[in-house]
């Protein structure tokens, strides 16, 4: 049974709030943006603020423009490389040889002293 509780449902300081409470709200103007997954958003910005050129599409997370024709192209992710892949890189295995070579000579050489 209720316990006859008049204001059941609401909360303290809760009801309609109109625009007379809380001020006019400021004019507003949505802008439409297409990502690469042809993904339309349209967040709505003040009239006088600048508009962005590229957003966040909130349903893939890739960069969305304002041209549906030509949406921006989706990041490249790099693969994640090791400490050795940026060796291989800058070093030919030549190079690598010849620092290995240079290196077991040294430990050699301080191996033969007492």
């Amino acid at each position: 049974m209720a316990g006859g509780n008049a204001i059941r449902g609401t909360r303290v300081g809760a009801g309609p709030m109109g625009e007379s409470e809380r001020g006019e709200s400021a004019p507003r103007r949505r802008v439409s943006y297409w990502c690469a997954n042809a993904h339309e958003s349209r967040p709505s910005f003040a009239v006088e603020a600048e508009i962005p050129e590229n957003w966040d599409c909130p349903r893939c997370g890739l960069p969305a423009g304002r041209d549906e024709q030509a949406p921006p192209a989706p990041p490249r992710n790099e693969p994640y490389k090791t400490h050795l892949a940026y060796v291989k890189e800058r070093r030919s295995d030549a190079d690598g040889e010849a620092i290995l070579e240079e290196a077991l000579t040294k430990l050699r050489k301080q191996r033969e002293e007492p």
